[in-house]
C-alpha cells in the first residue's frame, strides 16, 4: 500500500481530530453549550479598550501639549543647522517626557476622577469615558484661541455658544491643533532670529574677504553650536516650552 504523504497525514490526523472532538461533545447526556457564563458587557468593555489603546498615539499627539513641544524641537534642530543630530527619536522621546511633565495636573485628575472609580467599579465605562474627555478639554480649552473655535462655526454657517463649555468635541480638537501649531511657529521664528544673524555676519565677512565660494552655513555652524551651548541653549529653549503652557 502506497505511504501517505506527510502533509496528507497532518490532514488526515487533523481531520479526525475534529471528528472525534465533535463525537465526544455529542455524547448523550452531555450538554454542551459555549460561551456559557460569558458576560457580553466585560466583552464590550474589553473591545472598547483595545479600541482606545489603538486611538492612544493620536490622542497624545493632538489632545495634549505633545504637537507644541515637538514641532518647537524641530524648529530649534534646523535653525542650529544641524540636520539630524539630535536625531529624530531623541527629539521625539524628549517632548514625550515634556509632555508628561506638562500634562501630568491632568493626568492626576484623570486619575483620582475616572480610573480609580472605575477600578473601584464605582462607575461604568461610558462614565470613564466621559470623565477622561472632561480633563482632556478642560486642558484645551485653556489653551485653544476663540478666534480658530470660531473658524469651524463660520465654516458650517452655525452660530457659537457663549461659553466654550457648549463647543462640541469635534469643534474643539481640530482648532486646538491650529492654536498649538499657529504657537509653536511663533516660538520658532524667535528661535530663528539670533541664528539668522549670526548667519548674515558670517556671509557678509566672507564676501569682504573674497570668499565668494565658501558656503557661508559651512563656516557659521561652529559658531551656532558654541553660541548655543555658551548660552545653555537647551535649558533656554525647555524654559521657554514649558512657561508658554502657563501664560
Amino acid at each position: 500500500m502506497k505511504k501517505l504523504s506527510r502533509p496528507a497525514l497532518a490532514l488526515f490526523l487533523l481531520l479526525f481530530s475534529g471528528l472525534a472532538f465533535g463525537q465526544q461533545t455529542n455524547l448523550p447526556g452531555v450538554a454542551v453549550n459555549f460561551g456559557q457564563g460569558t458576560n457580553l458587557v466585560d466583552t464590550l468593555e474589553v473591545l472598547l479598550l483595545f479600541t482606545i489603546l489603538t486611538l492612544a498615539p493620536a490622542i497624545v499627539i493632538l489632545c495634549t501639549s505633545f504637537t507644541r513641544i515637538v514641532v518647537v524641537l524641530s524648529f530649534m534642530r534646523q535653525a542650529l543647522g544641524t540636520q539630524n543630530m539630535p536625531p529624530n527619536q531623541l527629539l521625539i522621546g524628549f517632548a514625550l517626557f515634556l509632555s508628561i511633565f506638562v500634562m501630568m495636573p491632568t493626568g492626576k485628575s484623570i486619575y483620582e476622577n475616572t480610573i480609580k472609580p472605575y477600578q473601584a467599579k464605582q462607575i461604568n465605562g461610558t462614565q470613564a469615558l466621559s470623565g477622561l474627555e472632561t480633563d482632556l478639554r478642560a486642558f484645551m480649552e485653556k489653551h485653544v484661541r476663540k478666534a480658530d473655535i470660531g473658524l469651524f462655526y463660520d465654516v458650517t454657517n452655525t452660530t457659537a455658544p457663549q461659553d466654550i463649555k457648549g463647543v462640541p468635541t469635534h469643534f474643539l480638537i481640530p482648532a486646538f491643533i491650529i492654536s498649538e501649531l499657529k504657537t509653536a511657529f511663533q516660538i520658532g521664528f524667535l528661535l530663528y532670529i539670533p541664528f539668522i544673524v549670526l548667519d548674515m555676519v558670517v556671509a557678509s565677512v566672507l564676501m569682504a574677504m573674497g570668499m565668494m565660494m565658501l558656503p557661508p552655513m559651512l563656516v557659521s555652524m561652529p559658531f551656532k553650536l558654541l553660541l548655543f551651548v555658551l548660552v545653555d541653549g537647551w535649558q533656554l529653549v525647555t524654559g521657554a516650552i514649558l512657561r508658554s503652557f502657563n501664560t
